[in-house]
């Protein structure tokens, strides 16, 4: 996997988390769900990315 396309579905994993926490400590759920989904999609492209360079491999 690329370095820079790496830092950036990690740092889409972590923002998610942070807004997801963010929005369990205020109370909003629209905030807490759309940091879930992001979370989602992070991982949901590392995955990706690691399938596709496995197969490199």
């Amino acid at each position: 996997m690329g370095a820079g396309k790496k830092i950036k579905n990690v740092s889409k994993t972590t923002k998610g988390k942070v807004k997801e926490t963010t929005g369990k400590a205020v109370g909003n759920e629209s905030l807490e769900a759309k940091g879930r989904a992001e979370q989602m999609a992070g991982d949901a492209k590392q995955a990706a990315q690691k399938a596709k360079d496995a197969l490199k491999h």
